[in-house]
């Protein structure tokens, strides 16, 4: 069962949210990613700040360029091989964690659909803050996805 509830705003105050895409993980032919939608449905929980796309050396230009026209920051990733590609999972943890103990954010809102930031989704919770996670079908954690104070499926 998917969560809806969203989170409330104190009198006069608007939320902070930092967003982190796992671009490989993502923004693939097969789920039609549309970034703009994404940070439509993100910035109902309240004002981004901090708007991420982790890519690797082996995204297509136009990605890139259609990132950047968005209104993302692109982060580069680089993988020793091929088969490691995907892997931009630390660096997206690392900025998640920096926002979350440096910056005044109130929400940190993930897009993956990967099992390993279970943790991340924990420590932000630990933290007192709220965290969204924006998956997809097929294979979006159910870890993950029953971790998370909010859900939004893409």
């Amino acid at each position: 069962m998917e969560k809806i509830v969203k989170p409330k705003k104190k009198a006069g105050e608007q939320l902070t949210v930092a967003l982190f895409v796992d671009g490989p993980n993502m923004l693939r032919k097969e789920f039609s990613v549309d970034l703009r939608e994404l940070k439509k449905r993100v910035s109902n929980y309240g004002r981004i700040i901090i708007a991420k796309v982790f890519l690797n050396q082996f995204a297509p230009e136009k990605l890139i360029e259609a990132i950047i026209n968005e209104g993302f920051e692109s982060s580069m990733v680089l993988a020793q091989n091929e088969e490691d590609a995907m892997d931009v999972d630390v660096s997206v943890a690392v900025a998640a964690m920096e926002a979350l103990l440096t910056k005044d954010v109130d929400i940190i809102a993930l897009a993956s659909r990967d099992a390993d930031y279970l943790p991340v989704v924990q420590k932000v919770k630990e933290h007192g803050k709220k965290i969204v996670v924006i998956g997809a079908e097929p294979g979006f954690s159910s870890s993950i996805r029953n971790a998370a104070d909010y859900i939004e499926m893409l």
